[in-house]
């Protein structure tokens, strides 16, 4: 039986704030690039109905080109790896692959390159997995564990002098941030002496007053909680600070109309920190693999983060509201470095691909499994040219899925005010 791309996306929805979902449509509408970015549940499906390896690991779930990019570490250096893991369950390794390279295929033709040159930038990615996955393989445990990749070398694996330079100067502005100061002066005010964060609505407000209140009520008993699920070291360095304002903010394509918001925090000498809270729901493979061990999903995605990457932000955690939603928590925009693609060059996609599937290799390496996926794949390019034809063939049903959508939206059948 054939799923039904707009009942998906409708079941997605459930239980989201309302008056954002058109925001969230309008959105993923964009383009079929951006439909593809909000239906992770819809390849979930698709990916659930397929054969797998059934060599299960801990995966991102939504492992597109858009999630990868450059951010600090606690040491303030800037390295390049995956950073959205909101899906993340165990789950068979190829699944990411599958996602990843269809992601590069569909970006691909929306800048209107030709069949082959998606094909190809698909391949690059599982060429770049697969040779990288056996240089893991072949190291200990530990050795991968201490592994991870600098912006500065990302930069360098590639051939093309322009946007290395461009790169460096993005590198370098990130470097030279100090950690919230930039934000604070952008996105707050001050009104009889206490900051205020500024609103931009409809993707930064502030509910309307009483209902803020409760708000600011219900954030600080869930940062309460919040701090109880980090190290002790940490929770002492938030001892530091004290909440000055919390407001709504719409985040990402797909997650639109989920509770997130930002939280102001200053210390006792006016430094700024911004927290970042997002509501986190079961994940939209889970009705396709194992059940997660978790019981709270904001643990579930902090814990899957913290395996999968080479290093993750030091206010990394998970709480949940008065109502029992479930959330984790994580500093905003810490020389956050992210993908251009509507800039880029055909040569210039292909080194991306080249470094996403560098970082997934090592992302998946970090669980302990290099050797068999390794193994799997073998030294043929069987594995690559079925991924390559399995990218072309997704992007072509994302199409239909997208105008699929839009007809409804059309209709009347999904309401976009």
């Amino acid at each position: 039986m054939e799923r039904n791309v707009v009942d998906l996306h409708i079941e997605r929805t459930k239980g989201r704030i309302e008056e954002l979902l058109p925001i969230r449509y309008q959105r993923i509408l964009e383009s079929p690039f951006t439909h593809f970015r909000g239906a992770a549940g819809v390849m979930a499906t698709d990916l659930g109905a397929q054969n797998s390896t059934k060599l299960n690991i801990q995966i991102c779930g939504d492992c597109h080109l858009m999630n990868f990019g450059g951010f600090a570490t606690p040491e303030r250096n800037i390295i390049f790896d995956i950073n959205d893991f909101d899906e993340t369950a165990i789950a068979p390794w190829e699944w990411d692959i599958k996602r990843l390279a269809a992601s590069f295929t569909i970006a691909a033709r929306h800048k209107a390159f030709s069949k082959t040159k998606c094909k190809e930038i698909a391949e690059t990615v599982v060429t770049s997995y697969t040779k990288n996955m056996r240089k893991y393989a072949k190291m200990s445990a530990l050795q991968v564990w201490y592994e991870d990749i600098s912006f500065e070398d990302m930069i360098k694996s590639g051939n093309d002098s322009l946007s290395q330079k461009l790169d460096q100067k993005r590198l370098e502005k990130a470097s030279e941030r100090t950690p919230h100061e930039k934000e604070f002066e952008k996105m707050t005010e001050v009104n009889d002496g206490k900051a205020r964060i500024l609103d931009n609505p409809p993707l930064i407000y502030h509910l309307e007053d009483s209902k803020q209140e409760a708000f600011l009520h219900r954030t600080e008993n869930a940062f309460l909680r919040y701090i109880e699920s980090l190290p002790d070291d940490r929770k002492i360095l938030l001892e530091n600070y004290k909440i000055q304002d919390v407001a709504v903010k719409v985040v990402g394509v797909g997650s639109v109309g989920t509770w997130c918001g930002i939280i102001l925090l200053l210390s006792d000498s006016g430094d700024p920190l911004f927290l970042q809270f997002k509501e986190a729901y079961q994940s939209v493979l889970t009705p396709f693999t194992a059940k997660s061990e978790y019981a709270h999903h904001g643990q579930r995605v902090v814990n899957g983060q913290r395996l999968m990457q080479s290093a993750s932000d030091i206010f990394l955690g998970w709480t949940s509201d008065d109502s029992g939603r479930h959330y984790y928590v994580r500093q905003m925009r810490d020389a956050k470095i992210k993908p251009v693609i509507e800039t880029m060059n055909y040569k210039n996609l292909v080194h991306y691909a080249n470094s996403c599937g560098w970082a997934l290799a090592q992302a998946h390496a970090r669980t302990g499994n290099a050797a068999a996926i390794a193994g799997y794949i073998g030294k043929s390019d069987t594995f690559k040219k079925a991924i390559g034809r399995f990218s072309l063939i997704y992007s072509k049903q994302n199409n239909k899925d997208y105008h699929a959508l839009l007809t409804a939206v059309e209709k009347g059948t999904i309401k976009m005010e």
